[in-house]
């Protein structure tokens, strides 16, 4: 009855790659610099990685999109993140 869910609910992908190329930067990162030495390094490093995806995934700058949280002057108005998934999530 499990493995037969996923005929009800086809828009599910029968695989995980998008989730595997979604922390594939991360491993990579940690791979190469060895990992972090505090449980802090790590879970900024994890947040924002995870930022950068969003961002590249919702086609915005991750600098532009920092640079408006922070309030650089100058930097150019970007909507929040919730905003913008959720207007992505509307029909057209």
């Amino acid at each position: 009855a499990e493995l037969l869910k996923v005929l009800d609910h086809p828009e599910i992908p029968l695989h995980t790659n998008g989730s595997e190329n979604d922390i594939r930067c991360q491993v990579t990162k940690r791979h190469v610099s060895g990992g972090t030495r505090t449980d802090v390094g790590r879970d900024c490093r994890d947040a924002f990685l995870g930022l950068g995806k969003t961002c590249r995934k919702l086609g915005i700058s991750f600098w532009n999109y920092l640079g408006a949280r922070l309030g650089v002057p100058g930097a150019p108005a970007v909507p929040r993140l919730a905003e913008l998934i959720r207007c992505r999530g509307q029909p057209a």
